[in-house]
């Protein structure tokens, strides 16, 4: 069986700082640290990235990419099952990359390529939620007149950005532990599709109301 390469030391820089920035927060972790984590000299680190900022903004490019590719499947939804599978998938990768969502006002504030890429992020969020509740309704699941479909698509984007920052809230020294994802996941998906309940037709509605009787469910084993 032929080995596998090696990973480049770039690239397991780039592994390293997005373990520490999501397990610490990115304002507790400095490069010396994540030198540290990987046995090699803060100089290595530097040559391949001179500055935290060049680390975070790569962490965060790699980010909007599978953030980009992922909204696309919001033009595939037809029911609330697809619809629940697209946004427990969303909050897949936000946990990913909590770190983002964790330290996101600080990172804005001194970040100015973060600070003028999030606002598009934000407009992509916004889109693909439109196109999720286009499917919804062409499939003559949702009721909704088309002057508040901006405002729900709005609403939920609300809930998406900054469910894990509430999480975090709610248990600092916990939520944003590995052992507490899943747990997070589920409480994000069923709070977000929560917003669309007033607009299903019933049989959507009860059918969501069966999602997230199983999300209680699981989501009580897992606090247990």
């Amino acid at each position: 069986m032929a080995k596998k390469a090696p990973r480049r030391t770039a690239e397991r820089i780039l592994e390293a700082a997005l373990d520490l920035f999501n397990r610490f927060g990115e304002p507790n972790v400095s490069t010396t640290l994540v030198a540290g984590e990987l046995n090699i000299s803060p100089g290595n680190l530097y040559y391949h990235y001179p500055a935290k900022d060049e680390l975070i903004n790569r962490l965060y490019s790699q980010y909007e990419a599978e953030l980009d590719e992922l909204l696309h499947a919001s033009e595939g939804v037809g029911d609330v099952e697809d619809a629940w599978f697209f946004m427990h998938s969303l909050f897949e990768l936000l946990w990913r990359y909590r770190f983002l969502y964790r330290d996101l006002n600080d990172l804005l504030s001194k970040n100015r390529h973060l600070e003028t890429q999030f606002q598009l992020v934000l407009r992509n969020k916004a889109k693909a939620i439109r196109a999720l509740l286009s499917g919804l309704d062409g499939a003559g699941h949702l009721d909704i007149d088309p002057r508040e479909v901006d405002t729900l698509a709005q609403s939920m984007v609300v809930v998406l950005t900054y469910w894990l920052s509430y999480e975090y809230v709610r248990n600092p020294r916990e939520a944003l532990e590995p052992a507490h994802a899943q747990g997070a996941l589920l409480r994000g998906a069923h709070h977000t599709l929560h917003l669309l309940t007033p607009y299903l037709a019933p049989e959507q509605r009860r059918h969501l109301l069966t999602l997230s009787r199983a999300y209680e469910g699981e989501d009580a084993a897992l606090t247990t």
